[in-house]
């Protein structure tokens, strides 16, 4: 999940360094996320916004998954930056989740589903704050494959984005361009996704031209190729990448 806002240089983005402990992306700077629970696929969430067929339309998957992927989108970020997109009704926002601490803990444990949550909460997810981003796929070769989609999303007014995860070291906002320019100059580590991403993030001025962007869903994936006994990662478009084996 992309968490954006407008600060005083422009767009921000929300991101977080992995610890190093990690069995995967290590003491990566990332964007908040993970992976679905089959309980993310529960009927009973409580649902304001585009349906699942349409999320499924965009993502080509079935509304099963697509409904699933929406809703681990909402709860990995909520365990892990605190950021809950839901509210008591269709129209409104929770404030500050502080109070959501012991079912943030909950859910972090998988002692409570998304749905249990919302439900004993009287919350109902806001799926039409989202926008689908990209869908990228991990190189075939990997030892550990994902196809990953990537959403977009405004700072709540009145929430706070934290670092209270066990996944990250640190925590922080950051223009594309900054989180850029750390990467060149070796102060951060990006997977190819998140810098594409950061690229793509860079060409918008505020949160308003960003979550208003047509978005191309194509499955992206990209290729490993060995040169000079190093092993380098090819990206659709880039020289050599359809020769590439």
């Amino acid at each position: 999940m992309m968490l954006v806002r407008d600060g005083s240089a422009g767009l921000e983005v929300f991101l977080q360094k992995r610890v190093k402990g990690m069995a995967f992306a290590a003491g990566m700077t990332v964007f908040p996320g993970g992976g679905v629970d089959p309980r993310d696929a529960d009927v009973s969430v409580s649902w304001h916004g585009p349906e699942p067929d349409w999320w499924a339309q965009r993502f080509g998957c079935t509304p099963e998954t697509a409904r699933a992927l929406v809703c681990a989108a909402v709860r990995e970020t909520f365990e892990e930056s605190g950021v809950l997109l839901a509210g008591p009704d269709a129209a409104t926002l929770v404030g500050d989740t502080g109070h959501y601490a012991a079912a943030r803990a909950a859910l972090v444990a998988r002692d409570l589903s998304l749905a249990e949550f919302l439900a004993g909460e009287g919350l109902v997810l806001r799926a039409d704050l989202l926008r689908p981003w990209s869908n990228w796929v991990t190189p075939e070769g990997e030892p550990r494959r994902y196809d990953t989609r990537f959403f977009l999303a405004a700072m709540p007014t009145g929430q706070q984005a934290d670092g209270s995860t066990s996944e990250a070291v640190e925590a922080y906002w950051a223009t594309p361009r900054q989180a850029l320019a750390d990467f060149a100059d070796g102060r951060c580590h990006l997977l190819p996704p998140t810098r594409v991403t950061l690229e793509e993030l860079a060409e918008h001025g505020g949160t308003g031209t960003a979550l208003e962007a047509e978005r191309t869903l194509a499955k992206i994936i990209p290729k490993l190729v060995q040169r000079d006994g190093r092993w380098h990662v090819l990206l659709p478009g880039e020289p050599g990448f359809e020769e590439a084996k």
